[in-house]
């Protein structure tokens, strides 16, 4: 299959077996890593890493898969670069991409990222926007992949806030490629309307079913995958803190969701985790609510059932999939 020249912006630009492709690719260049095999094939090639929010998970895993695959990084953080400021996002894409020979973006409006690949002429990767978080949906399909042996028929629940980029892309996720999705939350949280729509096509076409509910042990009953978040995305305001844990701790992440779910579901989370009271915001929350966790509790995160530090590996064998790919094989 060949991919190259493609942008990565959103699951929704590829086929189920162009996913596949994928995971496939990926699983390889992990065996390869394990077995200290060299994969650096695009040796001499250069790609801009656009940081507008900071991550660790990200940032690392395009730089590790960068390298492995011979290229060098220009990491680029919120201070660093004058997109948007004194520079057009077109100017910027077409100053990169004269340059480089791939763009990461990691940030807010989808509407950025779609630019800057209309601009850039050379592959641009979706490192996050509001809207869709596409490499983590690699790496969370490949670790139920590995897990369970097989994509179909898995049934996958996502408690908490899904009308952004998680909730999204998940929905995107399992519709295309067969996992029944729920989204288990309040209803001012489910995903757009017309998302879920178009969704429903996707599963239609695949043989899955896509569910709404309110109801948590309705909605984890028999679950394969129990999946959160956190509940206040980096760049929202501190005022909605208290909206959230008012309207989300029902929907928290516990051991008797867990239970109710079975003894074979597994718990992924595409991480940081406000499970215990160990970070400053972690702090902070915890003082000014008297609350020692959110949208999971410790026990279940630190349980054999969550897979959340393999899922975290992964991130970087699913980016050096989609770099290797779409820079050509």
């Amino acid at each position: 299959m060949n991919l190259k020249g493609r942008n990565f912006l959103t699951l929704k630009d590829y086929t189920p077996e162009e996913i596949t492709y994928l995971l496939d690719l990926a699983a390889e260049l992990k065996e390869k890593k394990k077995k200290g095999i060299p994969v650096d094939i695009h040796r001499g090639k250069n790609v801009a890493l656009i940081f507008e929010k900071t991550s660790t998970r990200t940032r690392c895993s395009f730089e590790v898969a960068a390298h492995d695959l011979g290229m060098g990084t220009t990491y680029l953080d919120p201070v660093s670069s004058q997109i948007g400021k004194k520079e057009s996002i077109a100017d910027t894409a077409r100053v990169l991409g004269q340059i480089y020979e791939g763009i990461e973006y990691r940030g807010y409006g989808q509407e950025i990222v779609e630019e800057l690949a209309r601009y850039a002429g050379v592959p641009v990767w979706n490192g996050l926007t509001n809207e869709y978080h596409p490499t983590q949906m690699l790496a969370d399909l490949l670790t139920i992949r590995e897990h369970f042996g097989h994509l179909k028929g898995i049934r996958l629940v996502y408690m908490g806030d899904a009308r952004y980029n998680m909730g999204n892309s998940l929905m995107i996720a399992c519709s295309k490629m067969g996992l029944d999705f729920v989204a288990c939350a309040p209803e001012k949280y489910f995903p757009a309307k017309e998302l879920v729509e178009q969704c429903r096509e996707y599963a239609a076409a695949s043989g899955s079913a896509i569910t709404l509910t309110d109801d948590v042990m309705a909605g984890t009953k028999g679950a394969d995958v129990v999946y959160t978040d956190v509940w206040v995305s980096m760049g929202e305001p501190d005022e909605v803190w208290e909206e959230r844990i008012h309207d989300l701790t029902p929907y928290r992440v516990t051991s008797a969701v867990m239970k109710n779910a079975g003894e074979k579901a597994i718990f992924l989370h595409c991480l940081p985790s406000f499970h215990d009271l160990k970070t400053k915001i972690g702090k902070e929350m915890g003082e000014r609510f008297g609350i020692s966790e959110m949208e999971v509790t410790d026990e279940v995160f630190e349980a054999p059932c969550s897979k959340v530090f393999d899922e975290a590996e992964n991130r970087m064998h699913t980016i050096k999939a989609v770099m290797a790919a779409t820079l050509g094989v």
